[in-house]
């Protein structure tokens, strides 16, 4: 099994956060390939940078997809998932959901815990479309600037931990969403501090996506996620016009 997991922001110290969970969570004999995207920011907090990180990831995705058997967007927020699911032949996953899903099979409520105040609107807004605004307890994040994106987890673990374990006393929280790329691994290091179960977006995303493989579902051939329908394009990248417009390229830009 061949999994491409892509990073839609540009840091690649996040990239290695994702990379070491992801191993750890991997069967033997699952090959990763980790990809980062070639343009958009450090780490994504709003409506407009999760826009830029999901065009990031469907660019990546449409370039190297091929010859992998899932694909795996390793942001909070699932930038660019659906649409890639719309496009690709095989089984994309996305953190967040991943975790939603698991967390709903472990306690009634769940918390996500935070690295910004800004990201929670985003964040509130992705949970709600899927449909499990009900089963949040509350969303707690860092209020304080972030100094380097790559080491939030040594600069404030305490802190982070200490909003879990608040999510869990005042808010009702029987299952914790350690949220973000950046966190990637986290739940691993503190879970034994924490009263209740935590859950990595990283480890739910591998696992779900492996799973997805084993069921080796159909392609859509209709219903809302079947292929596009065939138009021209222009200024598209080559690979993503293939996906999207399904012309041949002499006739991109015509």
């Amino acid at each position: 099994m061949k999994l491409l997991v892509i990073n839609p922001n540009i840091s690649t110290d996040v990239t290695r956060l994702i990379e070491a969970e992801a191993r750890r969570s991997a069967r033997p004999g699952t090959a990763l390939t980790m990809a980062t995207a070639p343009f958009g920011v450090a780490y994504i907090e709003t409506r407009a940078e999760a826009q830029i990180g999901g065009y990031a990831a469907m660019q990546v995705a449409a370039e190297a997809h091929e010859g992998h058997d899932a694909v795996v967007v390793a942001a909070f927020g699932d930038p660019g998932l659906t649409a890639l699911r719309e496009i690709l032949p095989i089984p994309v996953v996305g953190m967040t959901e991943s975790a939603l899903v698991s967390a709903c099979q472990q306690g009634s409520r769940f918390s996500v815990i935070a690295i910004s105040q800004r990201i929670q609107a985003w964040y509130r807004e992705t949970i709600a479309a899927y449909g499990l605004v009900d089963r949040l307890a509350s969303i707690r994040a860092l209020d304080e600037p972030l100094a380097h994106i790559g080491h939030v987890q040594e600069d404030q673990g305490d802190r982070l931990v200490a909003l879990a374990e608040r999510a869990v006393a005042e808010d009702g929280a029987d299952v914790l969403i350690l949220a973000g790329a950046p966190l990637a691994g986290l739940a691993r290091t503190v879970a034994h501090r924490l009263p209740v179960p935590a859950l990595d977006g990283v480890t739910c995303a591998l696992h779900q996506a492996q799973a997805m493989v084993d069921l080796d579902p159909a392609v859509a051939r209709g219903g809302s996620f079947a292929v596009p329908p065939t138009k021209d394009c222009r200024g598209l990248p080559e690979a993503l016009s293939r996906l999207v417009g399904r012309q041949p390229l002499a006739t991109q830009g015509a």
